[in-house]
């Protein structure tokens, strides 16, 4: 029953997709980001304010349910987060897909947590991780901005 919960959620996402868009604001960082197992692509659009916290966050993209659906879920859990935070969750989201360890709040990962079962998927573990690789480069490149 749970399993069947995990996927509607999933599919909820990918077919009403949170935070999909563009930002077009001053300062709003984009980074494509492309699985080159399979094709999926996806840009991540994202503002980080002057205290360090991602103010918005958007992305497009194309691809599978799960790297769509993964996509959203991952703005959701980061929007209003501060770097530090949104880089925690990034770990503990890795870890739930490439390890299988389920994290000790589950609400951290909110809808994120449907993903679970992708563990056991290891060809779909790029599908997954594609939003939170982009996230991670992208967070990478708004540091290089600030030490500018």
């Amino acid at each position: 029953m749970l399993e069947n919960l995990y996927k509607q959620i999933v599919m909820d996402h990918y077919k009403k997709p949170h935070n999909k868009g563009k930002l077009t604001e001053e300062g709003s960082l984009q980074l494509p980001y492309k699985n080159p197992t399979c094709g999926d692509v996806m840009v991540l659009y994202m503002n980080v304010d002057e205290n360090n916290k991602i103010k918005d966050i958007k992305f497009e993209g194309e691809g599978c349910s799960i790297s769509m659906a993964s996509c959203s879920m991952m703005t959701d859990l980061v929007k209003g987060k501060s770097v530090e935070e949104a880089k925690h969750t990034i770990a503990v989201f890795n870890n739930m897909i490439k390890l299988g360890e389920l994290p000790e709040d589950e609400e951290e990962l909110g809808d994120a947590l449907a993903l679970s079962g992708v563990h056991k998927l290891r060809a779909r573990h790029n599908c997954s991780l594609l939003g939170w690789n982009g996230l991670e480069k992208a967070l990478q490149q708004n540091e290089k901005q600030q030490t500018k």
